[in-house]
C-alpha cells in the first residue's frame, strides 16, 4: 500500500510513531479540521534522537516528496535512505549535529556504566545498532538505514515485552499476596482470603463484553461515543470518524481508543477489585485480536479496504462474547511463579550482600576519617611547637651592631 501523510507515513509504517487519538466529541468541529496531537513515547532508549531526525527530515521538500510516493518495502530495504544524499545542506548540517549529540550522550552513558573498562569508545558504541559507530561526526545514508531497521525491529518486539512486563507484575502481586497471608494468624488469614474471593467475584460481575471489531462492538461505539443511531450504522463513515489524524488508516492507538467502552464495563479505577494494569493488558489483547483478523498486509495499520473486508467475515456478524483475563488461564504457571520467587530471593540476598559491603566500606571510611583527623591534630601540634621554638630563637638572637659607614677623603 502507498503511504499518505508525509513523514507521518514513515512514523506509522516503519517506526510506529503515532499520534494519540483524541476522543470524538459531537459538539465540536470534526477532528480532521482541527485536532490536538500528542506524541506517544515509543519506549525506545533512542526515542528522542529518532523523533528529532524525523522532524528535521520533514523540513526538506525533496525528501518529503520521495516519502509520499514510497511504500513500506522502500523504507525497510533502505532505498529511501539513499535519498538522503539529495537533501539540503542545512538539513544535513542539522542531522550531523543531532548525531554528534547522540554519540556524546551514549558516551556519557557508557562512561557511567563502564568507567573502569579499557576498551575504546568505538568498540563500546558497536553495541548500539541505531547508528554507525565508525563515523561519529556526520549523519550519512547508513545512519538513516540503521535507525529505520533498528526501530522497526525493536518496535515489533514491543508488544511481547509489554506482555512479559505484565506477567512479572502479576507474579509479583501474587507473591506479595502469599507473603502477606503467611504473616497473619489463622483467623485473620481466613478472613483475608474470604475478602479477596469476594472482590474477585465482584470483579467478574460485569455486563457482556463484545468481541473487539465485531458489529456489536462497533455499533455500540457508533451509538455511545459518536452519538449516532445504531440502525444507521455506516462502516465507511465510522472509519472516517475514527481516523482521528486523517491519514487514511487506523493505527494501533486509534484502534485501542475504540475499546474504551468495552473496558469500562469491566474496569473502574474507583473500585478496589479493578486493576488498571490489567485493563491495559486487556486493551492490548483486544488490539492484537483485531490486527490479527483485519490487518491483512501486516503493516500494523488498518486501511479502509481492510476494514470493509473484515465485515464480510462470519465472525463479524456472529461473534462470541469476548473472554476477559478472568475467563482465560493465568498468564503464568506455578513453575514460572516459583522461578520468579527464586529470582526475588536471589536478588534480596544480593542486595543484602551489597548493603553489608556498603556498611563495611562506610565503617572503613569512618576509621580512615578518624585516622586523618588524628594525623591532622598531630601535624598541628608539631606545627605549633615549631612556631614556638622559632619565636623563642628569634627573641634570643643578639642585636647586630650597626656597620661602619665608609669615610670619604677630600
Amino acid at each position: 500500500p502507498r503511504m499518505t501523510g508525509g513523514l507521518k507515513g514513515l512514523l506509522l509504517l516503519s517506526l510506529c510513531l503515532v499520534v494519540w487519538t483524541v476522543p470524538i466529541d459531537r459538539n465540536q468541529d470534526p477532528p480532521h479540521e482541527e485536532r490536538a496531537e500528542e506524541n506517544v513515547d515509543t519506549g525506545l532508549y533512542y526515542d528522542r534522537y529518532l523523533r528529532e531526525v524525523i522532524e528535521v527530515l520533514e523540513t526538506d521538500p525533496h525528501f518529503r516528496e520521495k516519502l509520499q510516493t514510497a511504500n513500506t518495502d522502500d523504507i525497510k530495504n533502505g532505498r529511501l535512505s539513499k535519498e538522503l544524499d539529495l537533501v539540503g545542506h542545512h538539513v544535513r548540517t542539522r542531522l550531523d549535529e543531532l548525531k554528534r549529540q547522540e554519540v556524546s550522550r551514549l558516551r556519557m552513558l557508557l562512561k557511567a556504566k563502564l568507567d573502569s573498562t579499557n576498551m575504546d569508545h568505538v568498540s563500546l558504541l558497536k553495541q548500539f545498532e541505531h547508528l554507525d559507530p565508525h563515523n561519529q561526526n556526520t549523519f550519512e545514508a547508513k545512519d538513516l538505514e540503521l535507525l529505520i531497521v533498528t526501530a522497526t525491529k525493536d518496535l515489533e518486539n514491543y508488544d511481547a515485552e509489554r506482555h512479559e512486563e505484565f506477567k512479572r507484575y502479576e507474579m509479583l502481586k501474587e507473591h506479595e499476596r502469599r507473603e502477606y497471608l503467611k504473616s497473619l494468624d489463622q483467623e485473620k488469614r481466613e478472613n483475608e482470603e474470604k475478602r479477596i474471593e469476594e472482590l474477585k467475584e465482584k470483579h467478574r460481575q460485569h455486563p457482556k463484553v463484545n468481541a473487539p471489531g465485531s458489529v456489536d462492538q462497533l455499533r455500540e461505539v457508533w451509538k455511545e461515543t459518536d452519538g449516532l443511531d445504531p440502525q444507521e450504522f455506516n462502516p465507511k463513515t465510522f472509519f472516517n470518524l475514527h481516523d482521528a489524524n486523517g491519514d487514511g488508516v487506523l493505527d494501533e492507538q486509534e484502534l485501542e481508543a475504540l475499546f474504551t467502552k468495552e473496558l469500562e464495563k469491566v474496569y473502574d479505577p474507583k473500585n478496589e477489585e479493578d486493576d488498571m494494569m490489567e485493563m491495559e493488558e486487556e486493551r492490548l489483547r483486544m488490539r492484537e485480536h483485531v490486527m490479527q483478523n483485519v490487518d491483512l498486509s501486516r503493516d500494523r495499520l488498518v486501511s479502509l479496504e481492510e476494514f470493509l473486508k473484515s465485515m464480510e467475515k462470519k465472525e463479524f456478524n456472529n461473534p462470541k462474547e469476548w473472554e476477559t483475563l478472568d475467563d482465560t488461564k493465568p498468564v503464568y504457571t506455578e513453575e514460572e511463579l516459583q522461578r520468579f520467587e527464586a529470582e526475588l530471593r536471589d536478588r534480596e540476598v544480593e542486595l543484602g550482600r551489597r548493603a553489608e559491603q556498603l556498611r563495611q566500606e562506610q565503617e572503613l571510611l569512618k576509621e580512615r576519617s578518624k585516622a586523618l583527623e588524628a594525623q591532622k591534630r598531630e601535624y598541628q601540634q608539631v606545627k605549633d611547637c615549631f612556631q614556638l621554638v622559632f619565636q623563642d630563637v628569634q627573641n634570643n638572637l643578639p642585636a647586630e651592631p650597626p656597620q661602619n659607614l665608609p669615610q670619604h677623603t677630600s
